[in-house]
């Protein structure tokens, strides 16, 4: 499963697997957080029908994030603030946010080893009624990516959607 990805292929893998290296390796320089030792990534990009400010407030807001995903939800918009999603089940912290262009987290399920996280990182353009997300995910557990992958489609994208559409 290392260097799968949904949209890449030939020296556009090599240069996302490089990207990849060089955000994991930024974000244990700053925050001490470990990675996974092979580089696993998944890459999706999502459509939305929405300006891209209303997206990424829903989510960094707790009461937002909780009600599009009818969970739990701790999440702030703050560079270093902690996180807890779905209840506890994803926990981590915000590495970087550019307001409504990118989102990059330090990302682990609760069900990892103790120390293991994962980055995810989403950039966001597009213009008032159309948002176009590009989402990055790498370093998590090797065997993580078909979970994760669909994951982030059944628990973010769909219900986000739907909330945003409401």
């Amino acid at each position: 499963e290392a260097g799968m990805t949904a949209n890449s292929k030939g020296t556009a893998s090599a240069r996302m697997i490089s990207r990849r290296r060089l955000i994991s390796g930024a974000a244990i320089a700053i925050g001490g957080f470990a990675a996974s030792a092979k580089t696993l990534f998944a890459r999706q990009q999502q459509q939305m029908a929405e300006a891209q400010s209303k997206g990424a407030e829903a989510l960094l807001d707790s009461a937002q994030f909780g009600a599009f995903t009818k969970m739990p939800a701790e999440v702030r918009a703050q560079d270093g603030a902690h996180f807890s999603l779905f209840g506890g089940m994803i926990l981590g912290r915000n590495v970087e946010l550019a307001p409504n262009q990118r989102i990059v987290q330090a990302w682990r399920s609760a069900s990892w080893p103790a120390g293991v996280y994962s980055i995810a990182k989403l950039e966001m353009s597009g213009g008032v009624n159309l948002t176009h997300v590009v989402l990055d995910h790498t370093g998590f557990p090797e065997g993580g990516f078909r979970h994760l992958n669909q994951g982030w489609y059944d628990h973010y994208w769909g219900p986000l959607q739907k909330y945003l559409e409401t």
